[in-house]
């Protein structure tokens, strides 16, 4: 349920956001009044940005930004402004990236509830497999299948199934590893 509301926010924000960003649009980042009029105050000390729905030929500062800041610049302070600014013309698919987005959040919800579930899992089949579980001590039983885990493949269920492909890794790794460790030797 937290996960369904989450993409339903995010879904939300998304639709919200269109408002605010469009497919092309034409965005300016200049620097603060301050550096061109060399006044400290606080009004004047941080970065302007304006993003704007104007075509691409008119994406420029003398269009964008001297609107806003003619008030506050003289001539020459807007003559020394205008260079400063960085005009971009973006042109993207919103809905692409929202598809995408969306995608990831649902990819990794399943991958998340995968991962309770095993968590879940493993200690019913670490309980069932340590009840029955016995160490073999003679090299021919590892090899011959046991009343137990003929049992476990008859009965047919998936708990059973994965206990018993389990047990016979243990006893591979085991057998690894004593040939590694006590004879040096490895296994084709």
């Amino acid at each position: 349920m937290k996960y369904f509301l989450l993409a339903i926010c995010v879904i939300w924000g998304f639709a919200e956001s269109h408002a605010q960003f469009d497919d092309k649009r034409c965005k300016c980042i200049c620097p603060s009044l301050s550096s061109v009029t060399n006044k400290t105050d606080k009004t004047h000390t941080e970065r302007l940005m304006r993003t704007t729905n104007d075509p691409p030929n008119q994406c420029n500062c003398e269009v964008v930004m001297i609107p806003l800041v003619a008030d506050k610049l003289n001539v020459s302070e807007m003559r020394e402004f205008c260079p400063r600014c960085e005009c971009k013309y973006q042109n993207r698919n919103t809905t692409i990236i929202r598809y995408v987005v969306i995608i990831v959040i649902w990819v990794i919800s399943i991958l998340v509830v995968y991962m309770l579930f095993l968590i879940i899992l493993d200690p019913l089949l670490n309980k069932r497999v340590k009840g029955n579980y016995q160490e073999h001590t003679n090299e021919e039983e590892d090899t011959q299948p046991g009343p137990m885990s003929h049992n476990l493949s008859v009965r047919g269920n998936v708990l059973n199934r994965v206990s018993n492909q389990q047990d016979k890794w243990k006893r591979q790794v085991k057998e690894q590893r004593r040939n590694i460790y006590d004879r040096h030797t490895m296994l084709n």
